[in-house]
């Protein structure tokens, strides 16, 4: 019996795909049947279902689950999976879209693996990849050219943090002398990372705006930026709150008068003038890094050196005295006006005590005395 198109109905003795599939008819006869068993023990004992998806299909969940992990060990597990797996999970097109938490090694796991898988990423076009991997170049392995190269690859992708992390190199001349410094360049960069909404970046135009540093002085327009940033902070917490279920009532209260504080609420208080203290931001993945990798170090980062004194930023020295002091005490150092007054907010304005004009202990060295910040 043929088909329309011409072909041939398979007979009960013909086997497809050596299974030969029987049904009863009503009288109870085995009959031939073009309906496959559902289960088959030939087709679970010798095949592998997994091996008949597609490779682009198993690309695109792959690609999916890099840009969705919430850890490095969620990608990890599917690389020690399978050879198929590990061999599409290392694709350039899953590679490059991997997420920051993906790409959040741990200082203490550090290795040569990871350096190469991070590599990797960056060279898939990763910006992430580029950024983190910029960072723990420059500051950590002290490849300053390396990591530059690579942060500036990622804030021609526009990203953010990178073009702020930029401009403060600019800003201290990191990596060189103090003549090195671009201010201009340092406020150009800030400006761009703040109009992709970057708040520390935003944070730091402000305070350029208003004491005129490497830019025209603008006190009003310096004062608007601050409102701004602390605005777009407190939507972030709020925002964050909201995923993680927090309640805000406790740090959302608002109040026009200065001392009606939430002193048992740990946080960074913003609009500290109202009275609103919201949670302190999260710190990105690689000043993460900077802060555990330093911090197995006692802190040092060289000789004469010291780190930021931001608990969220990690950033160290790359000469002596690069670092601005606190104008009021000298006990504390930072690499950025915004590092200054996230601090000055979350712990320093009750531990800076006004001293006689402290002095260097070790001496002038380096690039002479250290630059003062005033406390605002």
């Amino acid at each position: 019996m043929r088909t329309r198109r011409g072909l041939c109905y398979p007979r009960a003795d013909v086997c497809v795909d050596k299974i030969v599939v029987k049904r009863r008819d009503f009288t109870g006869y085995n009959m031939a049947c073009r309906k496959r068993q559902r289960f088959s023990p030939v087709i679970a004992g010798n095949s592998d279902l997994f091996d008949a998806l597609p490779d682009d299909l198993v690309i695109s969940i792959l690609s999916k689950l890099s840009s969705s992990a919430s850890c490095p060990s969620d990608f990890i597990n599917v690389l020690i999976t399978c050879k198929r797996l590990n061999s599409f999970a290392l694709q350039p097109l899953v590679l490059s879209k991997a997420s920051s938490k993906l790409l959040a090694i741990k200082a203490e796991n550090w290795s040569e693996s990871a350096h190469r898988f991070l590599k990797c990423c960056a060279d898939a076009g990763n910006v992430e990849a580029c950024y983190t991997l910029g960072m723990i170049r420059f500051y950590c392995l002290q490849n300053r050219g390396s990591g530059a190269s690579l942060m500036a690859k990622a804030a021609i992708s526009s990203h953010a943090p990178a073009l702020y992390s930029l401009a403060v190199i600019q800003f201290n001349g990191s990596g060189g002398s103090k003549n090195d410094k671009d201010l201009r360049a340092g406020v150009a960069l800030c400006a761009r990372a703040a109009f992709l909404g970057h708040i520390d970046a935003l944070r730091e135009l402000g305070h350029c705006l208003q004491d005129g540093y490497g830019v025209r002085q603008n006190i009003t327009e310096g004062r608007r930026f601050l409102v701004q940033a602390n605005a777009r902070e407190l939507a972030a917490g709020l925002s964050s709150a909201s995923v993680s279920n927090i309640a805000t009532f406790s740090w959302l209260t608002w109040s026009p008068h200065p001392t009606n504080r939430h002193p048992n609420v740990p946080g960074c208080p913003l609009l500290s003038d109202f009275g609103c203290n919201v949670p302190a931001p999260e710190a990105h993945p690689a000043n993460k890094f900077l802060t555990d990798w330093f911090g197995s170090r006692d802190g040092i980062p060289g000789p004469g050196l010291r780190l930021c004194s931001h608990v969220g930023c990690g950033r160290p020295e790359t000469r002596k005295h690069e670092f601005r002091r606190c104008s009021v005490c000298g006990a504390v150092n930072y690499c950025s006006r915004a590092c200054q007054a996230l601090d000055w907010k979350l712990r320093h304005k009750a531990e800076c005590a006004p001293v006689e004009r402290w002095l260097d202990e070790e001496g002038v060295g380096g690039d002479g005395m250290d630059e003062v910040i005033a406390e605002s």
